[in-house]
């Protein structure tokens, strides 16, 4: 993909549906209401035989710069000035306005290609529109509908016009074959009990910023990339759909997702920030660690820990930020006081590494970035098989399984069935009689005895065959 699109235009016009119909995916949240997308987001489209990267851009508006509206314009303008071309889209079902012939002058200015797009072309009266924006004085517009994919043909011929076909379609390299890693690891695993694969540090990660509103998760993530890359400012739920970046923390590529503020269940009430929520929780899932962040002045609210324990049951590795540490008084008093409340509240994450930092001074960012790497490779940690037998048959030692009318359960062998987060099989007499209490005691046995700090421990029992049952029957 040798060249990027910006896709801008006024408010409600379509923009994000036609970046979804590029993408193949419904990645950018949709709804009638103006003004949905603020951040800049982008994506790697695809257009019949042409591929490119592109970007999702905020409604132009005029307004001043200070305000929640001058600030998305500057991220709108930032998108323009980093894209090669821009899709320029119109409403040919409602036709032009002042704000369209102001957002015409703009591009003509920046002196870059602009593909003029006549959006909603399938509505009845839109012809009127489609002609009306002849006057803007970019071109012959292209009439497409995006919703309903019409038009994507004389898109593409009018973007390879505007960008030129040698950009359009550069030679591809000859494609070079990975070895396939996954199946020598698992042959070298059935071979040898003992293997354990070693930790990938080259491998890409994606890490899930999310917390409460206004706990500060946007400018986390810009003080991480060193620039504004995402809105932010001192109203409470600016960010309304999960927005993916790229950075390279030492030589390490990090896809990093910003969210929307998870409130309580019962105050979301709008349709709009039901679905901000439904993209965050895609982002947990989606990502491999989740940083949760807290704000340092009013932690441990009932809704973060709701939110700690959500990650937790999607099985993600997770990491506490305490964020706003500028405004702590005493740090180290209030720092030991945090550590105690996350152990104590926290039980079922005995050991999650907790980092206090600062998205406006930069503090401790370094720090939370080791706590995401050592994590995921608590997260990814695989066992072999005969340390945790060695392991089982020390535990039952010390500390018996219970008897179930009159006969002692017996766990009789243990093996890792997964990793990310680390799954374990147990074979073992009347699985269903065995106590939670007992389940609790290996689980935390786990977690200290193979340093398994923070992430989530998955144990399942699986009932051993008895050898006589089949005989017992044939008897009868």
């Amino acid at each position: 993909m040798s060249f990027t699109v910006a896709i801008v235009g006024r408010p409600n016009v379509g923009k994000s549906t036609l970046f979804n119909r590029l993408v193949g995916k419904k990645l950018a949240l949709v709804d009638d209401t103006p003004g949905v997308t603020r951040d800049r987001r982008p994506g790697e489209a695809k257009l019949i035989d042409l591929k490119f990267h592109i970007i999702d851009t905020a409604g132009l508006e005029e307004a001043a710069p200070e305000t929640l509206q001058g600030r998305m314009r500057a991220q709108t303008e930032a998108a323009i000035e980093e894209a090669d071309l821009s899709l320029f889209v119109v409403d040919a079902k409602t036709g032009l306005t002042p704000v369209d012939t102001a957002l015409a002058d703009m591009l003509r200015r920046k002196g870059k290609p602009v593909v003029l797009v006549a959006n909603k072309s399938e509505a009845k009266g839109s012809d009127g529109g489609f002609y009306d924006a002849y006057t803007l004085g970019l071109g012959e517009p292209t009439p497409i509908s995006a919703e309903h994919g019409q038009g994507m043909l004389d898109l593409r011929d009018a973007i390879v016009a505007a960008i030129g076909e040698e950009r359009a379609y550069p030679e591809d390299d000859e494609a070079v074959t990975d070895i396939d890693v996954r199946a020598e690891l698992a042959d070298a695993a059935e071979e040898d009990e003992d293997f354990e694969p070693e930790y990938d540090e080259t491998k890409p990660l994606r890490v899930a910023i999310v917390g409460r509103p206004n706990a500060g998760k946007s400018t986390l993530i810009n003080r991480f990339l060193g620039e504004d890359r995402l809105l932010t400012g001192p109203e409470a739920g600016i960010t309304r759909d999960s927005i993916s970046v790229e950075w390279d923390w030492k030589g390490r590529t990090i896809k990093m997702f910003d969210t929307a503020g998870m409130r309580r269940k019962a105050r979301v009430q709008e349709k709009l920030e039901k679905l901000s929520v439904a993209d965050g929780l895609r982002a947990i899932r989606f990502a491999e660690t989740v940083v949760i962040v807290f704000d340092a002045t009013i932690p441990f609210e009932k809704q973060d820990l709701q939110i700690v324990d959500l990650v937790l049951r999607e099985g993600r590795a997770a990491v506490l930020a305490f964020n706003k540490w500028d405004l702590i008084d005493d740090p180290q008093a209030v720092l030991a006081d945090l550590r105690e409340k996350t152990e104590r509240l926290l039980p079922q994450a005995r050991g999650i590494r907790a980092v206090p930092v600062s998205g406006q001074t930069g503090r401790g960012l370094d720090k939370l970035m080791q706590a995401v790497i050592e994590t995921d490779r608590t997260w990814n940690r695989r066992i072999s098989t005969a340390k945790l037998n060695r392991w089982l048959d020390a535990q039952q030692t010390q500390h018996p399984p219970p008897a179930v009318s009159g006969r002692r359960l017996k766990l009789k062998y243990m093996t890792q069935v997964k990793a990310r987060p680390p799954g374990f099989m147990v074979s073992c007499t009347r699985p269903d009689a065995l106590p939670e209490s007992y389940i609790r005691y290996l689980t935390n046995g786990l977690r200290n005895d193979f340093n398994l700090p923070g992430v989530p421990i998955r144990i399942h029992f699986k009932a051993t065959d008895n050898p006589f049952a089949s005989k017992a029957k044939k008897k009868r």
